[in-house]
């Protein structure tokens, strides 16, 4: 049975994972038959919001231990999974994959990958294996990538578009509906909340990157 991986960066679009791209995500693999691991990796996040006044409180979170929520508790520690474990991998959005899973949403253009995100993701790509990026998650692969020059999407912010392009991507605009498929690198990405506006149109465009991975499955 074919296996997707999804790496999520919390629970909640401010510090975390972006819950309803997580969760269309992972509905869109249920409704192919495909099977789905959850993981995120085992570190403190690296702040915690109020998602009620947006406001940061003084505490401190595990990026595992609250992805377990969107995970319903089944969710591997992204140190203990390899590309042999899986078929593709998804990174949904959320401040989380800008915070926790790299540091882009601090340090810019000087942006470094969590090193257990950076070793799964270069293997996947040195054996083939489609990676997928949802909203924001493309500057992860942009820097990951970056010797590759990955062709991704964050929508039309052409803001974000030129710091993306600032860690070694080429950026190509794209609609919510749609997607950005790099056939080179085995990439797919679509903006999703970047462009919003709502649950629906996001969804269209979620659909056809889980769709587009699973056919790039050989």
């Amino acid at each position: 049975m074919v296996k997707i991986g999804v790496i999520l960066s919390g629970c909640g679009v401010n510090d975390g994972s972006e819950i309803h791209e997580a969760v269309l995500a992972m509905l869109a693999l249920d409704c192919l038959g495909v099977d789905c691991l959850c993981m995120a990796p085992n570190i403190e996040q690296r702040d915690v919001v109020n998602h009620l006044s947006g406001e940061a409180v003084n505490e401190t979170r595990n990026v595992l231990v609250e992805s377990a929520r969107i995970a319903r508790g089944e969710i591997s520690d992204l140190a203990d999974i390899s590309a042999a474990d899986i078929d593709a991998v998804i990174l949904p959005g959320g401040f989380g994959a800008a915070k926790n899973l790299c540091d882009f949403a601090v340090a810019g253009a000087q942006a470094e990958v969590h090193p257990e995100v950076l070793r799964l993701l270069l293997e996947m790509h040195k054996v083939g294996k489609p990676i997928g990026a949802i909203c924001i998650a493309p500057v992860v692969l942009a820097r990951a990538l970056s010797g590759s020059q990955p062709e991704v999407t964050i929508g039309d912010d052409l803001a974000t578009a030129k710091l993306l392009e600032s860690l070694g991507a080429r950026h190509q605009e794209c609609s919510v509906d749609d997607i950005i498929v790099d056939q080179r690198n085995r990439l797919v990405t679509t903006p999703a909340y970047m462009v919003g506006p709502g649950l629906r149109e996001i969804a269209v465009g979620i659909n056809k990157l889980v769709q587009q991975i699973v056919d790039m499955i050989a």
